[in-house]
């Protein structure tokens, strides 16, 4: 990834965090109109038995697209890793299915988000949890050793999506899983648009075509895929985006019906054999 992107990347998702900390409002990262703080209240994200006994530090620092947990089905004695954490509410939600025998991992680059994580995990007191510093290009993990991928908005933030998903190849035991959630685009949106960097923050300029999503899973070794579409971006809800984060600008020299429905939140599943 380039360093402007990342570095734009880290600075962003390092505000979040210290806004989520000092309690003042945070504005939406990859999600719909019901992100961020509102996380709960979107029933196509977290419904409230996922997120019950939370707190709120991390259900407040959730930028995600949809909920991964529910695709992963995490199960008793199970290891998982998460990548892009955050402030580790899909961590501390997979901590309770796999119990005092399985254990969680939350991998993320930024240090405000990874001290927000350890913050949440002193409050739930979750000894299964383990936050790590490092990148989702370069997996701090040893091959073969995780049963489950999970992440939410993440890998569409990667410039190289396939360094990132051999990574997480490679790091997956045999008859391992990834389920995680992502941006997929769903028809052609100019290049000035995808490569807009402030919009990379956004989660929709780096978003994948479903079919060069798939190829990409098959190239880095991956069988039995699936990309299924959960919550579809209409130019209200991009334009709620926009306005919520002050790229007002940015968004007012889109063509709107071009972005009309051109992404989604999905849910991509897939095996390693």
């Amino acid at each position: 990834m380039k360093n402007s992107i990342k570095g734009q990347v880290k600075a962003y998702y390092g505000n979040i965090a210290r806004k989520v900390s000092d309690k003042s409002h945070v504005n939406c990262g990859c999600g719909t109109s019901s992100c961020c703080g509102d996380t709960a209240k979107n029933q196509n994200l977290y419904t409230k038995d996922f997120i019950e006994g939370l707190p709120d530090e991390a259900v407040n620092a959730s930028l995600g697209c949809a909920n991964p947990v529910v695709l992963a089905n995490p199960k008793l004695g199970e290891i998982v890793l998460d990548l892009g954490s955050g402030g580790g509410i899909d961590v501390f939600i997979s901590s309770k299915y796999v119990g005092k025998n399985g254990k969680v991992y939350g991998l993320d680059m930024t240090d405000e988000m990874l001290e927000l994580a350890n913050k949440n995990k002193e409050k739930m007191g979750a000894e299964n949890v383990e936050f790590i510093k490092g990148y989702i290009e370069d997996i701090p993990l040893k091959d073969e050793t995780i049963d489950v991928i999970t992440s939410n908005c993440v890998i569409n933030l990667c410039e190289s999506k396939e360094k990132a998903l051999s990574e997480a190849y490679r790091v997956l035991k045999k008859g391992g899983r990834l389920a995680i959630a992502d941006i997929v685009v769903l028809k052609d949106v100019p290049e000035n648009i995808r490569h807009n960097v402030e919009m990379w923050v956004g989660c929709i300029a780096g978003a994948l075509p479903i079919k060069e999503y798939e190829e990409i899973l098959e190239k880095v070794g991956f069988e039995d895929i699936e990309i299924t579409r959960v919550n579809i971006y209409t130019k209200d809800v991009i334009e709620d985006i926009a306005k919520q984060k002050k790229l007002d600008d940015v968004y007012s020299k889109i063509d709107t019906d071009i972005v009309d429905g051109a992404f989604a939140g999905a849910h991509v599943k897939a095996y390693k054999f």
